[in-house]
């Protein structure tokens, strides 16, 4: 049986994914599978730089605006989805392009997890988020360790979000999350990519698109995501979540593009201490690269070979080579 070929391309916000990945499926005759778990709900769109309708005319895109706001998309829902998606492009004889930020989506992926069927309790969390207010983060990590201890082990003491889903999966199955969790990687033929910038170079893209987001109008979309849905699906985004702040009178409408800029590149910095984490990444250095299209012949010279995928002989297969 052939192996599945995937090209994965991921790194920090603003890296530059997004136009890469492009070029690469017009190049390569490539399907981009959408890894930002943010892409993922309709009607986010300005403040998740989601690719615009021309983008995504111009190659087929995959699990953009899958669901509302409001509805829950688990990561098993992710994974299972994905790896549909991934199979069936590869079985139509093109490149399947991995291609996004949520670092949790692509190693999920890449490492074949088995996660636990428990979906989110809502109101179990906010009670212990409320009791992490009240007892502290580690009272919380305590409770687990009584229950999953190898968890807990796993687990920092202050990572309320991996706390509250370990003692929410013991809680609803009554087996610990850590029998649960196995791994079972796919055979992926895989070539993957990190994208980076220096730091300075980076945070400059990060403030410049935040200014255009906003020229854009993200204060008014999120407006009427708030109007729509309530606050929550707000409250969990950024950008989306300052915006909210501001209409509710807890932030100066001065403040606002400060606070995301400022949110933004501390989220980028998250992202890559994440990716870093992950051996499978080749590190391309994109201040080091004369042009996009130097990026790019890179990526597609050690794309070629993949399984099931033809050796290309020019640029234009399935685009006209951008």
């Amino acid at each position: 049986m052939n192996r599945i070929p995937l090209l994965v391309i991921v790194g920090p916000t603003a890296v530059g994914k997004s136009a890469i990945a492009l070029a690469v499926a017009e190049r390569l005759g490539g399907e981009i599978v959408n890894a930002d778990s943010r892409q993922i709900f309709r009607g986010m769109d300005i403040g998740t730089a989601k690719p615009s309708p021309d983008e995504q005319a111009r190659v087929p895109h995959h699990l953009l605006d899958r669901c509302d706001p409001d509805e829950a998309f688990t990561l098993a829902d992710y994974q299972v989805e994905a790896m549909t998606i991934i199979r069936a492009i590869a079985a139509r004889g093109r490149l399947p392009i991995l291609s996004g930020g949520t670092g949790l989506y692509v190693r999920s992926l890449l490492r074949g997890w088995t996660i636990p069927v428990a979906p989110p309790d809502l109101i179990r969390r906010e009670s212990l988020r409320q009791e992490a207010a009240e007892l502290g983060v580690p009272a919380l990590h305590a409770q687990l360790a009584g229950v999953d201890p190898v968890a807990a082990g796993r687990i920092e003491s202050l990572d309320l979000v991996r706390i509250m889903r370990a003692l929410e999966v013991y809680e609803q199955t009554g087996r610990p999350i850590s029998e649960q969790q196995q791994a079972v990687p796919p055979d992926f033929d895989l070539r993957a990519f990190g994208l980076t910038r220096g730091r300075e170079i980076l945070y400059e893209r990060i403030n410049g698109r935040v200014e255009a987001m906003m020229a854009a109008g993200l204060r008014a979309e999120a407006r009427a995501l708030w109007e729509r849905y309530g606050p929550v699906p707000l409250q969990r985004t950024l950008g989306y979540a300052e915006c909210l702040l501001e209409m509710q009178g807890e932030l100066a409408e001065s403040e606002t593009v400060q606070r995301i800029q400022q949110q933004t590149r501390r989220y980028a910095k998250r992202q890559l201490t994440w990716f870093r984490g992950d051996a499978e990444l080749a590190w391309l250095d994109l201040d080091g690269c004369a042009t996009l299209a130097a990026t790019v012949e890179t990526i597609v010279s050690q794309v070629q070979g993949l399984s099931g995928i033809p050796s290309l002989t020019g640029p234009g297969r399935g685009g006209e080579g951008r």
